[in-house]
């Protein structure tokens, strides 16, 4: 009884996470345009130009800053 209750109040579209997520997505390669997200810490980023494009960080991501951590 209480769960049919609760199935009828929920009757609402699922949410799904993949738009925010994509829009999180604001890190970008200039050298493959692969995308990565805001919170990535730099030596992946570090990893990713020196395993992919033989680059340095600058090379491939210029102006990147890193975030404070909390």
């Amino acid at each position: 009884m209480k769960r049919e209750r609760n199935a009828k109040n929920a009757s609402g579209t699922a949410n799904s996470q993949l738009k925010v997520n994509e829009a999180a997505k604001n890190i970008v390669c200039q050298t493959c345009r692969q995308t990565f997200l805001c919170t990535i810490r730099t030596k992946a980023l570090e990893e990713h130009a020196t395993n992919k494009h033989s680059k340095t960080l600058n090379d491939c991501f210029p102006g990147f800053v890193e975030t404070a951590k909390k």
